[in-house]
């Protein structure tokens, strides 16, 4: 009987690793690439990357390469210019969290390129107002100096309720001290 119980707690154990949730690595991971590194910043973001092979950040020598966060509506969520407003934050909370990781700030952004749906069925106001309240919470990110911006018009993004989708590019030299966000 004992070694039954020993038998079936060596399974229990063995499947609890297995199964353990990703968390249980250090972040945000680095992983050395050609020039440079990648880096995921949570294990969501190493999930990410192993599943659909990207990564949130590649730094390449003092330029960081931030991929694409897609601004979307949650299900429970309006289509009004306040549950906008209330999306983007979250897409540049997002953001900066990667930065953060890479030791970066919005500071250090040195290129936005935003991709706009601008006839979204998830935001119900107009092409000028989707524009100018993205634009207002942009500024509550990036202050003067801005950085280059480009903003593109699109038909979808990869998530079905995706509004915006916003990347980065930042200076970020490798081994510089990380600043308070």
């Amino acid at each position: 009987m004992e070694r039954l119980v020993r038998s079936a707690l060596c399974l229990t154990l063995a499947l609890v690793s297995l199964n353990a949730p990703a968390s249980a690595q250090e972040f945000p991971l680095r992983l050395p690439a050609s020039g440079g590194e990648v880096i995921l910043p949570t294990a969501n973001a190493q999930a990410t990357h192993d599943r659909m092979r990207f990564a949130t950040a590649r730094r390449v020598g003092d330029t960081l390469y931030v991929s694409g966060v897609i601004i979307s509506r949650r299900p429970d969520e309006g289509r009004d210019a306040e549950a906008f407003r209330t999306q983007v934050r979250r897409g540049f909370t997002h953001l900066r969290t990667t930065l953060a990781a890479a030791c970066a700030s919005f500071a250090d952004v040195a290129k936005v390129t935003s991709f706009h749906m601008w006839n979204s069925p998830d935001f119900a106001g107009t092409r000028d107002e989707h524009f100018t309240l993205f634009s207002e919470v942009l500024g509550e990110f990036i202050a003067a100096p801005y950085p280059a911006w480009t903003a593109v018009g699109t038909t979808g993004t990869l998530a079905n309720m995706g509004i915006v989708e916003v990347e980065l590019i930042a200076h970020a030299p490798a081994g510089q001290e990380c600043k308070p966000q």
